[in-house]
């Protein structure tokens, strides 16, 4: 990752070498930020703008030649419109502290209805963009994909479902699979090579056992027992009770659930004897929360997620310039905002091929260092995180860059 000067601005940047072998792009500073999301648009618990009116359809930001789309919410019901506006003012900001770059914005809103993508994509290709940022839902993301797909235009969604990636459309999103992947990766290094698991029964929990089983399976482990559980509190405990029961057998036990479930789980463990000093609790980035460090249940636990540095940072900036919060996901358009000015500036025509996009080196934003698969997942590099009652506390720094890159 080469670094070059600064912007005037203050905040890092760093642009790619102009060789074939490595367009690894950085921008702003190189530090991470906290995440958790994954069958919901935003992370659970997380703070939302307030609801701003939707911006005037054909708005466009920034002056350049070249022109990508960006498709948001922005009229929906609910929080959605929020974080669409908050999403479209972190676009804003990347060019501003990209020194305006030689591209435009074609702003388009969607309503959060695969119609209204629909409708956005072919006008917005119509206009002459080159590649589409967004939309946040899934439905939208794949309706998107069909008229650019006609095109052969990119799309860098903002969905969480990886359902709706393909090739040629790549998602931007926070996904579990890094999460998990991380943070068993890291247990098993540290001995805790036999794991226990209570699973929520929803959609992220699908995901995540899934990649718990494959994780398990790199790494040579073991799975003691796995339970999955739904949303109902008894129903939970029972789930927990035969978790327990395996307990004796087990180093570990991963808990990929969040505020809502989790903590019906591990009180249910430390009630039927589980000693979490010699079994280690695990869990994702969905235990980056606040209500997670305030309950000392959870004292001691290793996570998978972003540092917050980097959000904090960042939000510090959109506070300033926009006087309120920004939203959790705010930083996927700013991090897709400053790659596009980025690949404008260093890779010529080549800028939205496929071999540029999922070049293996990847590339490194406010959430830290991330790479596309052809398949249009993404890959995070991510921090192992401790759960302590004054918050998260770093045991195993992010990569700074992919291995082998």
């Amino acid at each position: 990752m080469r670094k070059l000067l600064p912007p005037q601005n203050g905040h890092h940047l760093a642009l790619p070498a102009l060789t074939r072998r490595s367009t690894l792009v950085a921008f702003s500073s190189l530090v991470l930020a906290a995440c958790g999301a994954i069958d919901r648009e935003a992370p659970p618990g997380a703070a939302l703008p307030d609801q701003q009116p939707a911006i005037p359809p054909g708005t466009a930001i920034g002056t350049g030649t070249v022109k990508i789309a960006l498709i948001l919410p922005l009229s929906a019901q609910g929080n959605a419109a929020g974080v669409a506006v908050s999403m479209k003012n972190a676009a804003e900001m990347a060019l501003l502290e990209f020194n305006n770059p030689n591209i435009q914005i074609l702003v388009k809103d969607d309503g959060g209805s695969p119609a209204g993508a629909r409708q956005a994509a072919q006008q917005a290709i119509d206009e002459g963009a080159e590649l589409i940022l967004g939309p946040l839902f899934a439905q939208a993301v794949s309706a998107t994909a069909q008229v650019a797909r006609s095109r052969n235009i990119p799309v860098i969604g903002f969905s969480t479902d990886t359902n709706v990636a393909a090739r040629g459309v790549y998602l931007l999103s926070f996904l579990p699979e890094s999460d998990v992947n991380r943070i068993i990766e890291y247990a098993t290094s540290q001995g805790k090579r036999s794991i226990a698991a209570a699973i929520p029964d929803n959609a992220y929990g699908g995901v995540a056992e899934s990649a718990f089983q494959q994780a398990i399976a790199r790494r040579g482990g073991r799975v003691v027992a796995l339970e999955r559980y739904p949303s109902d509190p008894a129903r939970i405990a029972e789930a927990a009770r035969r978790v327990a029961q395996a307990a004796s057998r087990a180093d570990a036990i991963f808990i990929p659930d969040g505020a809502e479930g989790a903590p019906h789980v591990v009180n249910t463990l430390l009630s039927s004897g589980v000693n979490t000093r010699r079994v280690q609790l695990l869990g994702t980035g969905l235990w980056d929360d606040p209500r997670i460090f305030a309950n000392g249940s959870f004292s001691g636990g290793w996570f998978a997620a972003p540092d917050g540095a980097g959000f904090r940072n960042f939000a510090n900036r959109y506070r300033a310039r926009y006087g309120q919060e920004p939203a959790r996901t705010a930083t996927l358009a700013y991090d897709a905002t400053a790659l596009v000015a980025a690949l404008v500036k260093t890779q010529g025509a080549q800028r939205f091929s496929e071999a540029v996009l999922t070049n293996p080196s990847g590339f490194a934003g406010i959430d830290g260092v991330f790479r596309f698969h052809s398949n249009g997942t993404n890959e995070r590099g991510l921090a192992v995180q401790r759960v302590m009652p004054s918050g998260p506390q770093i045991i195993a720094p992010a990569p700074r860059a992919f291995p082998g890159a």
